[in-house]
């Protein structure tokens, strides 16, 4: 009888792949329990996370980012040390944000997108954010899987950017971590939602290049039009253009050209336009890199890109400065007594929404 036992280099559903030198929270792939559970506990020092970070190492990359993810108090403190300390060690990547409805290709996208530019010599980092899941914490462990060929080259790094329930947290973690991937020499960093709604409206105040992926005969054009995902799209790529599905690409391509004459492009100086891709087989991926190169080139020389990366920089200072409120103002004793009552008087109708909140920010800045 034929031996079926996995191999030990075959791909699995169940293992990271080879290449990837660390687990989603940064130890080493093949470490015991205890040894991993001992790593956990042990917080490294500031200069070792920096030095790691700096020289590279994949392992002290990754136990960095689950670092900024913390919400302990320890953690943060370091975390803001090695994130200042960073700060001026960045080399900029380009940021490109890629969004698309379910079973657009969008994985075969990343993968085959990132693996034509890790064979180049560049250093590629997917992060994927998925707002929706505040209990896996995002995709990242079917990405894994699903992107085998990418996960296996060295150049390459997957990691998720688990929400925690909130799209603030999406923002502040996603954006610290390609900080990280900065310092540690990444030159392209693309940033998956695999969310919908709001998620594409935050990846793309963090991105310079958005990707709106979709497929044809689907009604995807109609709804993505409706969703006003294509007025920040800065390209639109009809993904699945082979076989049968080939010409209703083409046709669907036709049409977004028409319907993008008449909105306004996305980013000023530049022309939205509609692209067509078989990303399973690898057509018109190089040509949509040729297309963001060109869009780096010239938001460069015209200096937009330089504008949107500083307000992109604002917008996060104002986002982080929310958040901190909203702690605050959620872990005030004299609102925690109150928002109970108060909440079951607007419910029943007894009180006004806009009295009830009057009453509780009075009680947080009284205090």
């Amino acid at each position: 009888m034929a031996d079926k036992s996995p191999k030990k280099n075959q791909p699995s559903a169940l293992n990271v792949m080879p290449g990837v030198d660390a687990s989603h929270d940064g130890l080493a792939d093949g470490a015991s329990v205890a040894q991993q559970k001992g790593s956990r506990r042990r917080l490294l020092s500031a200069e070792q996370y920096i030095e790691g970070v700096l020289s590279g190492d994949r392992v002290l990359l990754a136990r960095a980012i689950t670092l900024v993810e913390s919400g302990a108090a320890a953690h943060q403190k370091v975390a803001q040390e090695v994130l200042t300390a960073l700060l001026p060690q960045r080399k900029p990547a380009r940021r490109v944000g890629i969004t698309g409805v379910p079973g657009a290709g969008k994985s075969t996208f990343i993968e085959s997108l990132g693996t034509t530019l890790a064979s180049q010599g560049l250093k590629v980092a997917v992060l994927a954010v998925d707002p929706s899941s505040s209990l896996t914490g995002g995709s990242i462990l079917g990405d894994k899987t699903r992107m085998e060929k990418l996960a296996a080259e060295p150049n390459a790094f997957i990691r998720p950017s688990p929400s925690s329930g909130t799209l603030g947290g999406v923002a502040r973690k996603t954006r610290e971590t390609m900080m990280l991937f900065e310092a540690a020499g990444y030159d392209v960093i693309l940033v998956e939602t695999v969310g919908v709604g709001q998620s594409e409206i935050l990846v793309r105040s963090m991105v310079d290049f958005f990707l709106l992926i979709l497929i044809s005969g689907a009604g995807d054009e109609l709804q993505g039009i409706k969703k006003g995902v294509v007025e920040i799209a800065d390209a639109i790529l009809i993904n699945k253009a082979d076989g049968p599905g080939r010409q209703a690409a083409l046709y669907a391509r036709s049409e977004f050209e028409r319907v993008l004459h008449y909105l306004r492009p996305a980013t000023e100086g530049w022309q939205t336009k509609a692209f067509n891709s078989s990303a399973l087989k690898g057509e018109g991926v190089e040509a949509i890199w040729s297309v963001i190169s060109k869009f780096d080139e010239i938001t460069r020389a015209s200096g937009v890109h330089k504008s949107r990366r500083m307000e992109q920089e604002r917008q996060w200072l104002h986002d982080l400065v929310r958040e901190g409120l909203s702690d605050l103002f959620q872990q005030n004793p004299d609102v925690q007594e109150q928002m109970s009552g108060l909440e079951d008087q607007v419910s029943k109708g007894e009180l006004p929404a806009t009295t009830a909140a009057r009453l509780l920010l009075d009680a947080f800045t009284n205090n």
